[in-house]
């Protein structure tokens, strides 16, 4: 029983991680398109809430209650999906890094990329997320 509420909330964290990973590039689309400063400055204040507040706590979440999956079942790392999910979660930490240094450049006033470029940038953790429901659920190695 204890397996099924850790894996409830992991999935529970996994599912806030990726709305604030989804929703963080967006912000970096409209302020990428904004003109002025009092929209640069609200963006600014929008992403560190949203990288502080929600992204970073339901990374650690996710972490913490996959790792402790593991340990409850450690015979799935026998199993080679597990490993490519694992892969591609090690990929998704690095874009969240990735995701904070450029909250970090905003914040200073540094001059971001496109507005197309985050709207590509955006659709990574769509990719992701597709991979590994695919890999947890049909488990096809």
């Amino acid at each position: 029983m204890l397996y099924l509420w850790i894996k409830a909330l992991h999935i529970v964290a996994m599912v806030c991680w990726f709305a604030a990973l989804f929703y963080l590039p967006r912000l970096f689309v409209y302020h990428a398109m904004s003109e002025d400063a009092v929209s640069r400055e609200r963006f600014c204040t929008m992403e560190r809430k949203l990288y502080r507040g929600i992204m970073m706590p339901a990374m650690i979440a996710t972490l913490i209650f996959g790792i402790w999956l593991i340990v409850l079942a450690p015979g799935f790392l026998q199993q080679g999906w597990l490993h490519a999910k694992l892969t591609l979660v090690v990929l998704l930490i690095g874009y969240h890094h990735v995701c904070g240094a450029q909250v970090k450049r905003f914040a200073r006033g540094e001059p971001g990329r496109s507005h197309v470029f985050y709207r590509w940038f955006n659709e990574v953790p769509v990719l992701i997320l597709l991979a590994v429901v695919i890999l947890v659920v049909v488990k096809p190695f």
